[in-house]
């Protein structure tokens, strides 16, 4: 490995996604227009899906799981608000490698909206669907820095270095590239990320430009959970305990189900799509008429999940093993 190379490697864990807030640096838009996250942003907070004609427990899986694919296209097909269609994606990329999931994601990669297109390569990234790389690569040659620089990283994470020399640019800084590439592919977005604003802007929200699970990225979204009384620490406390996968645990989970933290009921349902059994998907189902739209969103996902078997995934939680004393 190079010295060039192991700079860039750092790069890939800091997800460094610009978000709206930057605007001027990326955008064409005039400095007028108000950013659409910001604009349609307190409109989903409390945006509400219709409550289901049946109630999941008076419903069949079928009927629930045309509620679930109900959930997440409308609010993937809301051309209105840039927001839902951000936090929708944030849900679908936990599908894995479904097929109609799949078309979703490719079909936002087109998106008019730039946060929303960076919400669509972070789901491929999300879903390790490796039939996504192919439309990720054509991602690469977006006009916009943001988007083409979220492809690069996603790319490269799931072992694609189509978009190096995008990397290579903000690695290099100011300085005059080298041109020594791996695959030798060069894209439009080259030459912007020398802009020396351009990697201000990076380096003033790479703190704040993380992923923040189905409440969508960056700043938009921490703003949010800090609206709705989210706290960070219970939900990363949650998302541990949820590896081990004991009788004690799921029942913490589903208990966690019915939190007052919107971001904890999010996290819970989350983490229970892993859980293959019919009580567990009901018990998720119970939140599709939350008040809270990126949790009835994660809970549309999270259901689709549970009554979906993975080879290799336990179905039903584990007993906690016994000491045995002699």
């Amino acid at each position: 490995m190079n010295a060039r190379t192991s700079l860039i490697i750092p790069t890939l864990f800091l997800s460094l996604l610009l978000v709206r807030s930057a605007q001027p640096a990326f955008a064409t838009q005039p400095k007028q227009q108000q950013p659409a996250a910001q604009q349609d942003a307190q409109d989903t907070d409390d945006d509400v899906t219709p409550t289901p004609a049946r109630t999941p427990a008076q419903s069949t899986v079928a009927e629930n799981t045309d509620t679930a694919w109900s959930i997440l296209t409308s609010k993937l097909d809301d051309t209105k608000h840039s927001v839902s269609r951000i936090q929708a994606l944030a849900a679908i990329g936990t599908l894995g490698a479904s097929p109609r999931a799949y078309k979703m994601i490719v079909s936002a990669f087109n998106d008019p909206d730039l946060d929303v297109r960076t919400a669509a390569i972070l789901a491929a990234g999300e879903s390790k669907n490796r039939n996504l790389t192919t439309p990720l690569r054509r991602m690469l040659d977006d006009k916009e820095p943001q988007v083409a620089f979220s492809a690069a990283t996603t790319l490269w994470k799931m072992g694609d270095h189509s978009g190096e020399d995008i990397l290579m640019a903000v690695v290099d800084g100011e300085r005059k590239p080298n041109g020594k590439l791996i695959n030798g592919a060069m894209h439009t977005a080259n030459e912007d990320l020398h802009n020396p604003s351009t990697l201000a802007k990076i380096g003033a929200l790479q703190g704040a430009s993380m992923l923040l699970g189905p409440f969508g990225f960056g700043i938009t979204a921490y703003e949010y959970i800090k609206k709705n009384g989210g706290e960070s620490a219970r939900v990363l406390a949650l998302e541990q305990i949820a590896q081990e996968r004991t009788e004690p645990i799921h029942k913490e989970l589903v208990s966690a189900l019915g939190d007052k933290d919107p971001t904890v009921r999010a996290a819970a349902a989350k983490a229970l799509g892993a859980y293959h059994d019919k009580p567990t998907a009901a018990a998720i189902a119970n939140l599709f008429d939350d008040p809270k739209l990126p949790v009835r969103l994660t809970a549309a996902a999270a259901y689709l999940c549970a009554n979906k078997a993975a080879p290799g995934v336990p179905q039903t939680p584990r007993p906690i093993p016994t000491t045995v004393t002699r």
